[in-house]
């Protein structure tokens, strides 16, 4: 896509025009929309009202317009006023980058679809996201799908990002970061096609029959995606070396998704079964993802990869369950359970990455030990593990918890949301973040209930946290770094 007209940094007039219209696809309004809707016709899954999230492939509509059309139809006719297009980068590298554009809207052969600024300015204060116009400088993956959400959806606005390759932690910043815009009239579209097969593409790890193994190859990646396990499809990636040229825009959905998301293969074929040359070949798959009960609500609390719903009433109560099973395990045998020997089984929602304490109270909700870890280091299943083991027996503050004290003790877990620096102290709201101060080489931090438990203000919670780093009262008045991060909490009796 190419463009012209440019007035500055979101303030732009700037237009991004089709480039691959009438070689990809067709340029013709009329010829263009009737194959497209006939594609849309012949469609097998109907339309449904709990699917928000696609992937769709974005080769020449000769080979996977109709794979497209496929997919877009399970999500015919419903009126979404934003469509947020995360696509791979075929032509520049993008280390730990997201790319935006600088543009006000993007044409098709079938109208312009207005680009929301408004979302472009609100990502462009996180980390990873730039606007890089040279991105979307002959890049086919956002453009080509454009024409068949148009026939789909008909007129919605439009934020067209380009995701580059990514690290644990930038992942999940960019799904905390994207999360304020998933609502109810958003749809989500990841732009990728699958394996890549043959000599060019430098991918042959096997011979005949060649289309039943680049299906099986393809079929292992969607039992990753469908474990909405974003870790595991990327290791899948790096083991077999699988060419899913949209990887990391997937591993960034999946990121994204409610815990209770579903996955739905639509349809599945090949370039080999269009020209019968599966010497070289590519993959193309429509995916759609239900969310029962739609993007999580903004207004709720979130877990660290932007996902406020992402645990199920049994996911809490068991990981609770987790968490005491472990502590009853080492005064028994004096060493770390497995997850098998606490009978325990994660699911997506806890195999992803987070941050989380345990912290432990005897009664009258007197304290016994809360250690955790800010940042997320590993599944959160884990974390709940190692943690409900160092509370109960390495704080530091408490004596190693004795048998006796079981019976009486009270667990919470706090599954965080990644920190972010905030400008001012203005910026904390009680009751629903975090803090971590850090002055002069000193840190500290409180959880976000510290500060509801003992009634506290703004102010008086912040005195008391420089005071928990060994600072004077008034510390965090001046040059103090601040960083906020949220909550799920699960408490036993509640769970």
């Amino acid at each position: 896509m190419t463009g012209n007209d440019s007035a500055g940094k979101y303030g732009t007039t700037r237009k991004i025009r089709p480039q691959f219209a009438g070689a990809w696809y067709d340029a013709n309004p009329a010829i263009l929309s009737k194959r497209i809707d006939a594609d849309l016709g012949s469609a097998e899954a109907p339309p449904s009202d709990n699917v928000y999230a696609l992937i769709l492939p974005h080769a020449g509509y000769d080979f996977s317009g109709k794979v497209a059309a496929h997919g877009v139809n399970v999500v015919r006719g419903r009126l979404f006023k934003r469509v947020v297009i995360l696509a791979p980068s075929h032509r520049i590298p993008l280390s730990q980058r997201i790319a935006m554009p600088d543009a006000a809207a993007v044409e098709t052969p079938l109208g312009t679809l207005p680009i929301d600024r408004g979302a472009l300015q609100q990502l462009g204060a996180s980390r990873c996201f730039e606007i890089l116009p040279e991105a979307f400088e002959g890049e086919h993956s956002i453009e080509i799908e454009l024409p068949v959400l148009q026939r789909g959806l008909g007129d919605f606005s439009l934020v067209p990002l380009v995701v580059g390759r990514l690290d644990a932690d930038n992942y999940l910043a960019a799904a905390h970061a994207l999360q304020p815009l998933l609502d109810q009239d958003t749809l989500v579209v990841v732009s990728s096609d699958f394996t890549h097969y043959g000599s060019s593409f430098g991918f042959q790890p096997f011979g005949e029959p060649i289309a039943d193994n680049i299906r099986r190859l393809d079929d292992g990646a969607f039992a990753e995606i469908a474990q909405l396990d974003g870790d595991g499809f990327l290791d899948y990636c790096r083991r077999t070396g699988a060419t899913i040229c949209g990887r990391d825009p997937i591993a960034l959905l999946l990121e994204m998704l409610p815990g209770d998301a579903q996955a739905h293969r639509i349809v599945y074929t090949t370039s080999g079964h269009i020209t019968g040359d599966f010497s070289h070949c590519v993959s193309y798959m429509a995916i759609a993802f239900s969310l029962p009960s739609g993007w999580p609500r903004q207004d709720a609390t979130v877990s660290i990869s932007g996902k406020s719903s992402d645990l199920s009433p049994t996911d809490r109560h068991m990981l609770l369950r987790l968490a005491r099973r472990t502590i009853e395990f080492h005064l028994k045998h004096e060493r770390l359970p497995t997850p098998t020997e606490l009978a325990y089984s994660p699911t997506p929602a806890t195999r992803q990455r987070r941050g989380v304490f345990v912290s432990l109270y005897l009664p009258g909700h007197q304290l016994r030990g809360c250690i955790g870890e800010i940042m997320p280091q590993r599944p959160l299943f884990e974390g709940v593990i190692h943690n409900a083991l160092n509370a109960a027996f390495n704080d530091p503050r408490f004596p190693a918890l004795h048998e006796r004290e079981l019976p009486d003790l009270s667990i919470e877990i706090s599954a965080l949301t990644p920190p972010h620096e905030v400008a001012s102290p203005e910026q904390i709201i009680i009751g629903r973040h975090g803090i971590i101060l850090e002055k002069d080489g000193r840190t500290a931090v409180f959880l976000p209930q510290v500060a509801v438990e003992q009634q506290w203000t703004r102010e008086q919670t912040l005195s008391y946290l420089s005071q928990k780093a060994g600072l004077s009262p008034d510390a965090w008045q001046s040059h103090a770094r601040l960083h906020v991060f949220e909550a799920n909490v699960l408490n036993e009796g509640t769970c």
